[in-house]
């Protein structure tokens, strides 16, 4: 199931050409990615694990300008492979429009020692299993 957060495009988001920052786009990835993982993971894993990005493959659809809307919806498709896993991201206008599609690999990391750690299968079940969508803004 998805986990979901509404942004808003604030001043500071937009560049010259009058709409959002492709980095802009790429930190709001991390922000939901973070979010869902706080709110679907165990407190223990979240104390002890670290995620890093491995490779993000993003797609930019449709231009967001200042004050614009979208609501940010990410995912876990499929199960881990060891230390890894592939998390999808889509942010959809008010409109029902796609701006942006990326799907971003991630690797989990022991946070004491910095070394990759295979995603248990309980926290597997947790990011894949999510009850039901949580929406904030």
């Amino acid at each position: 199931m998805a986990f979901e957060q509404r942004i808003v495009a604030e001043a500071g988001d937009v560049d010259e050409l009058g709409h959002v920052n492709n980095a802009v786009w790429v930190r709001w990835i991390q922000d939901i990615a973070t979010a869902h993982w706080r709110h679907a993971a165990p407190a223990a894993y979240v104390d002890s694990c670290l995620w890093v990005v491995v490779r993000h493959e993003v797609d930019y659809l449709r231009a967001l300008g200042p004050g614009g809307r979208v609501t940010a919806r990410t995912w876990v498709a499929d199960p881990p492979r060891g230390a890894r896993f592939d998390r999808i991201v889509e942010f959809t206008g008010e409109d029902g429009a796609l701006h942006v599609r990326a799907c971003t690999t991630w690797a989990m990391l022991d946070k004491a020692s910095s070394r990759p750690m295979r995603v248990p299968p309980d926290l597997a079940a947790a990011l894949l299993d999510e009850p039901r969508p949580v929406l904030r803004s």
